[in-house]
């Protein structure tokens, strides 16, 4: 009974310091932890491994996570998901290598360019979940919509909080731009 009151008491300790240090993981699973650890009977050196290592994993799940809901994608679309074969061809050709996301880490620009309803959106939004996915950081958004609030941004001349916000982004996705020719 005394054994069992101690590790009740332990749970409730190291719940206490894991919720102060902000081990969310550990916080919420120290008894399943604690109780494999004694059931597997590893050694002291294994356990802190393991915790450490399910934290860690645990946070860089909530990140990938909190990139992608900070994006400010209108829907969730996986390259994954993409129908390959209603690609024109010129966007199957590309698509394995606008996968790699080096044109990201090169600062290049990329242009998704077609008729509507050719899987550009869903192309741009798997890219950028992909690049959530792998740590950059991500901002999505429509034309007309940026337009307004760069609009309204200059009249609260505000235009440079702007500037940069924008260049805290390692990929800013723009969707829905119409460029019309007069001839």
């Amino acid at each position: 009974m005394k054994q069992e009151s101690n590790f009740t008491e332990s749970i409730k300790n190291i719940k206490e310091f894991a919720k102060y240090l902000k081990l969310s993981y550990s916080y919420h699973n120290a008894e399943e932890l604690l109780k494999e650890h004694i059931t597997l009977n590893t050694s002291l050196l294994e356990f802190y491994l393991d915790i450490l290592q399910k934290e860690s994993n645990a946070r860089n799940e909530n990140s990938k996570q909190n990139k992608i809901r900070a994006a400010n994608f209108p829907y969730k679309k996986y390259l994954e998901d993409l129908k390959v074969e209603f690609l024109p061809k010129g966007a199957k050709e590309k698509l394995n290598i606008i996968q790699t996301l080096e044109f990201i880490q090169n600062g290049q620009n990329l242009i998704l360019a077609g008729n509507p309803g050719t899987g550009k959106t869903h192309i741009a939004i798997g890219l950028g979940i992909k690049a959530c996915m792998e740590g950059f950081k991500v901002f999505f958004c429509s034309t007309p919509h940026l337009i307004n609030r760069l609009k309204e941004a200059k009249s609260n001349l505000t235009l440079l909080n702007i500037q940069r916000q924008f260049e805290s982004y390692d990929l800013i996705i723009l969707d829905e731009l119409r460029i019309y020719f007069i001839r």
